[in-house]
């Protein structure tokens, strides 16, 4: 079990999908002869998350992995020493229409969405017409965050938004399928589209909580700032700047630049129907672009922060946007240390796209990985650990654990089912159900049709060791006797039903 929401709908990536080695092909881009051999290295030497102690180190192929998780299609960019270094697109962008992935193939970002949205945001705060630390509501025109208690003293800000500790509601949206009327901004603000209103529900920069209709309430400023529809907006002032000439924010996609779009493919396999949904969240989930289009953003935020001038944003913006807030956020991307090296990026999930993008600030590398089904993320992960060993940058290495034995009856109580805490929001009831086999727990998941195998570190600790996925049991804080279990220091699940001797 791979938890996520049960609409593709967050950051946390997540279609049974028969692909041949026939689809399977690569498309270059100005990559330079002298580099394929890295590239082949690179493309045979995928890694898993965990490696077993005494076990030897396995590598895959990006065709064989492609074809373990039904992956249609992929495309990957890679910078290095502060330059791209190559860009390349593998397998199926339509396995209807026999289109190819190539680096000039469109992907939908998800919340990848947001980091460069978060640019328009900050070019607005440069100009004077946004001030990070004002009640937006002083900058709302066609809508307005509604007062309640929790905004009567402590106002929901622009850095607030940005950092998704406003207290707003809204984890994020499903999307709309083409034969869907697509809501207005405000209707999506006011909950009459398919998500509930977008509201502050606790003390705006009391706790971090991800929310996609906090960059909403964002996207509905920069159009009444500026005065201009969003997409508008984004292009003239962020995306073309940047060289972004295979990006745009429009939503739908424009009817000219359908023939280079990707398809989508579900859980199930199945293409998409309509082939993607659109999303009138723009700021949150309604990019299109390319991993190469994402590497110059990268390049351009790695440029300034060295000190770069004449770019879309200042130096100093920058350092403002790449400054630590809670839980590591910064003013768009999440921040992550890895040694005394400071990494940005962000992941992106929309319904048939899994993606991600993770780059240094000061060492001149990053990768990002784009795929169009919604299992994307591991082999996503398998590939930057690839590219990560081949270049020594040790972001992402594979970690090397011990499994332990246990007992039948150190086992079987672990079985049962479980529900998700009801204080996780946007979720109803979520059950997943434990049995015991071979000496592992099986997770099954039917909310997703999905299964993990767990094979135990210790008495309560458990790992995947496909995924990476860790789980904690512990003595359930709300029942006596039972169990709760927690997922990857994040989901807590308690147990409301035990089965005994369940190993077949």
């Amino acid at each position: 079990m791979k938890y996520q929401f049960p609409k593709p709908i967050c950051i946390i990536p997540f279609f049974l999908f028969f692909l041949t080695s026939i689809l399977f092909c690569y498309c270059t881009h100005n990559t330079p002869v002298d580099i394929s051999q890295e590239i082949t290295d690179i493309e045979n030497g995928l890694l898993p998350s965990i490696q077993v102690a005494g076990d030897t180190l396995t590598q895959y192929s990006m065709e064989a992995r492609m074809d373990h998780y039904h992956v249609p299609g992929v495309s990957i960019a890679v910078v290095k020493d502060g330059k791209m270094r190559w860009a390349r697109g593998y397998g199926m962008a339509n396995t209807q229409s026999g289109t190819r992935v190539d680096t000039s193939t469109l992907f939908q970002a998800g919340s990848i969405s947001k980091p460069l949205a978060a640019l328009g945001a900050l070019k607005l705060v440069e100009a004077g017409r946004l001030d990070l630390d004002a009640d937006v509501n002083n900058y709302l025109k066609s809508w307005k965050v509604p007062d309640n208690r929790f905004t009567n003293q402590d106002k929901v800000t622009l850095r607030l938004l940005l950092t998704h500790s406003a207290g707003m509601t809204v984890h994020g949206f499903p999307g709309y399928a083409q034969s869907d009327t697509m809501p207005s901004l405000v209707e999506v603000l006011d909950g009459k589209g398919n998500t509930p209103p977008i509201v502050a529900d606790t003390f705006p920069g009391s706790l971090w909580r991800y929310s996609g209709g906090g960059y909403t309430v964002m996207q509905q400023m920069i159009e009444d700032v500026s005065g201009l529809p969003f997409t508008s907006f984004l292009d003239d002032s962020i995306l073309r700047p940047l060289g972004m000439h295979n990006s745009t924010y429009a939503q739908p996609l424009i009817a000219s630049r359908h023939p280079q779009a990707s398809a989508a493919y579900d859980r199930s396999g199945t293409l998409i129907e309509g082939l993607w949904h659109n999303y009138p969240e723009q700021a949150a989930a309604g990019l299109w672009t390319t991993p190469a289009d994402l590497a110059r953003y990268c390049l351009a935020v790695q440029g300034i922060a060295g000190g770069a001038t004449g770019e879309v944003l200042n130096p100093g913006t920058i350092r403002t946007m790449l400054t630590k807030h809670l839980n590591d956020w910064g003013l768009g991307p999440a921040l992550r240390w890895d040694g005394d090296s400071l990494l940005f990026g962000h992941g992106g999930k929309n319904a048939g796209f899994s993606n991600n993008m993770l780059a240094s600030v000061h060492q001149g590398y990053g990768v990002i990985v784009m795929t169009n089904a919604d299992q994307g993320i591991d082999l996503m992960n398998e590939i930057m650990r690839s590219v990560s060993a081949y270049y020594h940058w040790g972001i992402s290495n594979p970690r090397t654990v011990e499994i332990t034995k246990l007992t039948d009856e150190q086992l079987n109580r672990l079985a049962g089912s479980y529900q998700l805490d009801h204080q996780v929001p946007d979720i109803g009831d979520y059950l997943v159900e434990l049995s015991i086999k071979d000496g592992k727990v099986i997770v099954y998941d039917p909310n997703n049709k999905e299964t993990n195998i767990l094979s135990p570190l210790d008495e309560w600790k458990f790992i995947d060791v496909n995924t990476g996925d860790e789980v904690v049991f512990a003595a359930s804080g709300k029942t006596p006797g039972l169990l709760q279990l927690t997922w990857n220091n994040q989901f807590v699940f308690y147990q409301t039903s035990r089965m005994q001797n369940s190993d077949e």
